[in-house]
């Protein structure tokens, strides 16, 4: 009798019969099977089967038929019949192709509109301009109380309330300790390392200068001077009597001139703090929302003439957005210029990019120094490198509150100054721009004199004496605990939370390695800064070695952990036993088990709280040192041109002299590059505040055909942010 074998019996005789080893497979995770009805289609393989770039293709067809269209239109017009009857052609017809493609692009540039955005100014323009509009990203409505009434009144820089026993004889002294003992110790250790480097150089310096000012200081006496005889008395913005009357908000310049005592009062709004959404002042996004867009339609109407927000249609925009940016701050932009302002197309570029086409390099290390806030990042052939992107909190505002606080400290003659006034911002500001410099040659004593200014008072003339103030608040860059951090993570993700992936949920914004390490260092800044500061900028080849081990936190463990998130590749709906990324507890029947896999989500979404509790904050030559070491990735070619094409921009780089002072700074602590450390300024004397803006105008011109970084609100409304993973010319 034939017997028929089993399967599992033929298996065992060939060998084939897999076998477990007494392994309990209950604890393995479950593997699904592939999808075959889907294998083998073309689904998504295709970029025609994209929208963004279907659209793409269509528009470039449409654009041929209508060129030569016009070419055939424009040879039969140029022809004439002469009096044979024979047809006459024009004796240089790529002359009139050429002049007609002028023609094109003029009214192309005439159509665009390059805005960049900052915590401080808003630069807008057309194509066709030289040189940007420049107005005040402010708005003032309609308040309770005006901002410096706000908090009982308190001024800014916010001096120490005085003891009881405070007697005249304590203000009397050379030095009034308004700002405590730790920012005493900070301004006499910078003033000592000062007068070391004078020395070093040759430089002359006086024993007793500090003294000698602050003496004189305390004797000023202001000298009134009537409104009519005051040849530069500011015109304020008249606000009419009636509250009914008066408008419900002011935008720009007109903002800031706006009175103190004004009936109703007005309190300024400033939608953009360094580099972030503000909300310390904000308390929903859509007053947010409602405040950028009337800013921006306020610009296109004053600055650019476009009377009609229906004519924005017609229009394109280069729109520059950071080089370490959010993703909320990006899509909620574009949903004000597209679908709230109604513009045609928008182009998103980054700032260091754009720095790089205006000034016409291919290869650099852009050092943006804002307003608020310090980028560097380095650019090699039309690319920013992601892990070299650098984002500190400091800037030129941090410099003019610091130079008010070492002024205050030496007996400034105006001391009820607050810059939480209008007019006595701007004229920080202005002292800032007239006195402020790094150079050797300018720290010695000098008389100055200034006009305070304001709205219903007699301009009051002051003279006053400066000595290594002027020096050492820009110094501040390269020591930032002598600037004030204590507010700038106050109600910090109050309204406008982070982005997460679609998926899986967890945070999807952009981060760098050197961003991570600036994080760190600031985390631990207590024990590095104040001591020798060798290994810090090698930190990131250290990072960057496979086989080095790097001690475990939370902030570093974003270099294991993958910055751009993936799609998610499971079924839908998600196989039993998946791991659910909302619930932080396991469910009561898996308390027995054992657990052999972490949730990277709660993984990421720790990092993230943990590294947004740090304020970003390193010294400038530092901050250099990492971007350029991560962007070089150990090549010494590229170092050697990184350190060679340094570009220092912004209006906080506009200081006299700290060009120079970062240069020495750099060659210090790498003394292996002193000829290849170069710190420049924007070639062919472009200001170094429009050098981006200029970048965008060139690139939103150079991509008037064939770029497929448009992005049109018909794609938008249909994709929405999903649109610029095809759209942008960076890792989205």
């Amino acid at each position: 009798m034939v017997v028929k074998k089993s399967g599992k019996a033929l298996l065992r005789e060939e060998g084939l019969e897999r076998t477990d080893n007494d392994l309990d497979l209950t604890s393995w995770p479950v593997v699904n099977m592939i999808n075959q009805k889907n294998y083998y289609t073309e689904f998504l393989k295709r970029d025609d089967q994209f929208l963004a770039y279907r659209s793409q293709n269509e528009e470039a067809r449409s654009r041929m038929i209508k060129e030569a269209r016009d070419k055939d239109r424009a040879l039969a017009q140029s022809s004439r019949v002469g009096e044979d009857g024979a047809v006459d052609a024009v004796d240089d017809p790529s002359t009139e192709e050429a002049i007609a493609a002028l023609g094109s692009k003029e009214a192309y540039a005439s159509k665009l509109i390059v805005l960049h955005v900052g915590s401080q100014n808003l630069r807008i323009g057309l194509g066709t301009d030289a040189l940007p509009k420049t107005m005040p990203m402010v708005i003032a409505r309609k308040w309770r109380q005006n901002e410096a009434e706000e908090n009982g009144g308190e001024p800014k820089p916010k001096r120490l309330k005085r003891d009881e026993d405070y007697t005249q004889e304590d203000s009397d002294k050379a030095y009034d300790n308004w700002f405590g003992e730790d920012f005493d110790s900070q301004y006499a250790t910078m003033a000592s390392e000062l007068r070391v480097r004078m020395r070093n150089n040759k430089r002359r310096v006086l024993p007793n200068s500090r003294e000698v000012i602050a003496n004189f200081n305390r004797k000023s006496v202001p000298d009134t001077i009537t409104e009519h005889n005051d040849p530069d008395r500011v015109d304020w913005t008249e606000i009419p009597r009636n509250p009914k009357e008066a408008p419900d908000f002011v935008i720009g310049e007109a903002a800031l001139r706006i009175p103190e005592k004004s009936i109703p009062r007005y309190k300024l709004f400033w939608p953009i703090q360094y580099g972030w959404f503000n909300e310390q002042d904000y308390t929903t996004r859509n007053q947010l929302y409602h405040d950028i867009s009337r800013i921006f339609e306020e610009a296109f109407k004053s600055q650019i003439g476009i009377k009609d927000l229906k004519e924005l249609a017609n229009y394109n925009c280069v729109f520059i957005i950071p080089d370490l940016y959010e993703r909320t701050y990006v899509t909620m932009m574009l949903d004000i210029l597209l679908r709230d302002l109604g513009l045609g197309k928008v182009c998103l570029q980054q700032e260091s990019l754009s720095a790089t086409f205006g000034a016409g390099y291919s290869i650099s290390c852009i050092v943006d120094i804002g307003a608020q806030k310090t980028t560097v990042c380095c650019v090699d052939e039309g690319l920013c490198l992601e892990e070299s992107r650098v984002n500190v909190k400091y800037g030129g505002a941090d410099v003019s509150e610091t130079f008010m606080r070492m002024l205050l400290h030496d007996n400034f003659p105006y001391s009820d100054i607050n810059l939480k006034r209008r007019y006595d911002w701007i004229l920080a500001e202005e002292l800032k721009r007239k006195f402020v410099s790094i150079k050797d040659s300018d720290v010695v004593v000098r008389t100055w004199e200034f006009h305070l200014r304001a709205s219903g008072q007699d301009t009051r003339k002051y003279i006053f004496k400066t000595y290594d103030a002027t020096a050492l608040a820009p110094m501040g860059y390269f020591k930032p605990s002598i600037f004030d951090h204590s507010q700038k993570l106050n109600r910090r993700r109050n309204f406008i939370p982070r982005s997460v992936d679609l998926y899986d949920g967890s945070p999807n914004d952009p981060i760098s390695i050197a961003q991570i390490e600036v994080v760190d260092f600031a985390a631990g800044k207590s024990t590095t800064e104040n001591g020798a500061l060798p290994d810090v900028a090698n930190a990131a080849q250290v990072n960057s070695t496979p086989s080095k081990e790097r001690p475990f936190s939370l902030l570093s463990r974003l270099n294991d952990v993958e910055l751009t998130p993936r799609s998610s590749v499971a079924g839908s709906p998600g196989p039993e036993g998946t791991p659910n990324p909302d619930r932080d507890t396991p469910a009561a029947g898996d308390i027995d088990k054992p657990s052999i896999f972490h949730d990277p989500v709660l993984e990421k979404t720790k990092v993230a709280e943990e590294r947004d509790k740090v304020l970003p904050i390193m010294p400038l030559d530092l901050a250099i040192m990492t971007s350029i070491s991560q962007g070089a990735r150990g090549d010494d070619r590229k170092m050697r041109d990184f350190f060679g094409g340094i570009m220092l921009i912004g209006g906080g780089s506009k200081v006299p002299g700290v060009g120079e002072f970062l240069e020495e700074r750099l060659r210090e602590l790498k003394p292996g590059f002193q000829k290849e450390i170069l710190v420049g300024r924007p070639p062919r004397e472009i200001d170094e505040q429009v050098l981006i803006w200029k970048g965008g105008s060139v690139f939103g011109k150079l991509s008037s055909s064939g770029n497929d970084s448009w992005i049109s609100r018909g794609e938008y409304d249909m994709l929405g942010s999903r649109l610029l993973v095809n759209k942008c010319m960076f890792a989205w």
